[in-house]
């Protein structure tokens, strides 16, 4: 059986590998090979314990007994993505990823659903979200959960560890109504 609550820091390094997992598999074929490849669980876990508890963000952990199946994280939205410019009458889902052999099990339904309603009860009327232009499925994804695309784009960049060089990568931003708080 699944549950959902709010991460805690023992959470910290099982979220950091499922985030690199979710990675590798969600976006091969649409981040470079040697990105995907470089990507480093220790070092996100680390990032993650700095900044654990720090922000305004919450995130929300997907378990099947112990083990963490997905995660996401929420708050108000960032206006240019910018963590210190936040927009507090718009919500925003900054992340939502599920364990790659749970992806199509319900798992994520469930979890955009937990997430939907925290963002609800926090008062905001209307949510946002940033997607890659070419990851198809999570955007059926997030259109089977009410959002579509406004219009906006912008543009994720990587670096390819051999190089140095940035790999300009285009994002459409989604979004949706949310009901009035009770």
């Amino acid at each position: 059986m699944v549950t959902i609550r709010p991460e805690t820091l023992d959470d910290t390094p099982a979220v950091a590998a499922l985030h690199v997992r979710a990675w590798q598999s969600g976006y091969a074929g649409i981040i470079p090979a040697e990105v995907l490849a470089a990507l480093d669980p220790e070092q996100r876990a680390a990032q993650r314990r700095t900044s654990y508890g720090k922000d305004v963000f919450q995130t929300l952990v997907t378990l099947d007994g112990p083990t963490v199946v997905g995660f996401a994280t929420i708050g108000p939205y960032r206006d240019q993505q910018d963590r210190t410019a936040l927009d507090p009458t718009v919500g925003e889902v900054l992340a939502i990823y599920v364990e790659p052999a749970r992806v199509g099990t319900g798992v994520g339904r469930a979890l955009m659903t937990r997430a939907l309603a925290e963002l609800t009860g926090a008062g905001y009327q209307e949510v946002r979200l940033w997607v890659l232009d070419a990851n198809a499925r999570s955007r059926r994804f997030y259109a089977k959960a009410g959002f579509a695309a406004d219009g906006e784009r912008a543009t994720y960049t990587v670096t390819l560890p051999s190089s140095g060089d940035p790999v300009l990568l285009p994002e459409l931003r989604y979004a949706r109504r949310l009901p009035a708080s009770t």
